[in-house]
């Protein structure tokens, strides 16, 4: 056996619309964004949506939109990848790493309470292995510290709190309490990267609940003027003719998306309530064998919640570093490639630099020491599920 952790999966139906864009003569950001944006946007059940380069640049634009820069603080867990962290010291302001609660993969409502202060601007919360996180408890802190937030531009004014802005580059396609990823929190950043669920090689997109006093439509323009040089026309306009002069109303930044990008991402789309419903079919197999064992799973699916199925995400009990790692080997050696998800970003040498400990952050530790990350796709057969399953007891020695 040679099982990948997370191939794209990858049809002929993707091959031809990529190669209906390469023909067309359009193959940077065009018509097919357009469509994506819409298609995405009805997915969400949100008036707009912005496609990007990646998840990234989306988190980063968010706090840009939301004028968030130096002097301001945004709040993130420390159990997280680099992402959602390193875009609050790209626009200038500091990063407040909470701890998660124990046994626990999300942020912690109640850290992230006592870290409130009168210069939070935002919390970014994240939705680990496509399980949305409780973003109601995030909105509760938000408004119990209205009397304290104060308000810096246009934008903070008409929130009038904290801004709930979710990581959700794992929970495209998961619901929580009858409401889809992305309608949930201010401003959502998707992930389309190669490794996601919905792929488009690269890519993301921005998707947000309406603000009274700001209309949807200038939301959208100003992502559009910060993701493309702050230029006024994206190329399809200046297509048109006699319309080549546009102005440069902002230094903006480049990380737009473009058709070849968006032309996979169509057919995904289309494709994707298969995709998650294999997802949840190789999950079930997973915790049915896994029951009543030292391997304990994140729970994808309750009676309020139904999660995208991104990961599947385990702990052993018992375990340390070193036998989390020797299991991981012997799954290697069986030709099964598994992961972590995640070290704690206090453990790297780039937040040590800046002052995190990860001796401040136990339960993060805890739970990243003995956590083993399976394969988990859409290409995976039935009898690779079962190899996985056996070779992983064996391998825990359960």
């Amino acid at each position: 056996m040679n099982i990948k952790f997370s191939p794209p999966d990858i049809t002929q139906e993707e091959i031809d619309e990529v190669t209906d864009t390469l023909r067309s003569g359009w193959i940077t950001t065009g018509p097919k964004t357009k469509l994506f944006e819409k298609q995405i946007a009805r997915y969400c059940h949100t008036a707009k949506a912005v496609c990007l380069n990646s998840a990234t640049a989306g988190l980063e634009l968010i706090l840009r939109f939301l004028g968030i820069g130096e002097g301001d603080e945004v709040i993130t867990s420390a159990y997280t990848y680099t992402a959602s962290a390193s875009v609050i010291e790209h626009v200038g302001a500091k990063i407040v790493l909470v701890d998660v609660d124990k046994d626990d993969f999300y942020i912690s409502a109640a850290n992230v309470a006592k870290a409130v202060s009168d210069r939070t601007k935002a919390i970014i919360g994240v939705d680990i292995a496509g399980v949305i996180a409780d973003y109601d408890a995030l909105y509760k802190i938000a408004e119990d510290n209205k009397g304290i937030f104060k308000a810096e531009n246009p934008v903070q004014k008409r929130i009038g709190r904290i801004a709930v802005i979710a990581d959700a580059a794992h929970s495209f396609g998961a619901v929580r309490e009858g409401k889809v990823s992305g309608e949930i929190a201010d401003f959502t950043s998707f992930s389309f990267h190669a490794v996601k669920n919905l792929t488009t090689a690269e890519g993301g997109a921005v998707t947000w609940k309406s603000i009274e006093g700001i209309s949807d439509e200038d939301i959208y323009t100003q992502f559009m003027l910060m993701s493309l040089h702050g230029q006024s026309k994206d190329a399809l306009s200046k297509m048109k003719i006699g319309a080549w002069e546009y102005d440069i109303k902002t230094l903006g930044y480049k990380c737009n998306m473009t058709d070849i990008m968006s032309a996979i991402g169509i057919v995904q789309l289309r494709r994707y309530p298969s995709l998650l419903a294999r997802r949840k079919e190789i999950i079930e197999k997973y915790d049915k064998a896994f029951a009543d064992t030292a391997i304990k799973p994140v729970k994808h699916f309750g009676k309020d919640f139904a999660g995208s199925g991104h990961l599947y995400i385990t702990r052993v009990d018992g375990a340390d570093e070193k036998q989390r790692n020797e299991i991981i080997t012997r799954l290697a050696e069986k030709g099964i490639a598994s992961n972590v998800h995640y070290k704690p970003l206090p453990m790297f040498t780039g937040y040590k630099a800046i002052g995190f400990d990860i001796k401040d952050y136990p339960c993060a530790y805890d739970m990243y020491r003995n956590e083993i990350t399976l394969p988990l796709h859409t290409l995976l057969t039935d009898e690779e599920v079962d190899y996985i399953i056996d070779s992983y007891k064996e391998a825990v020695r359960v």
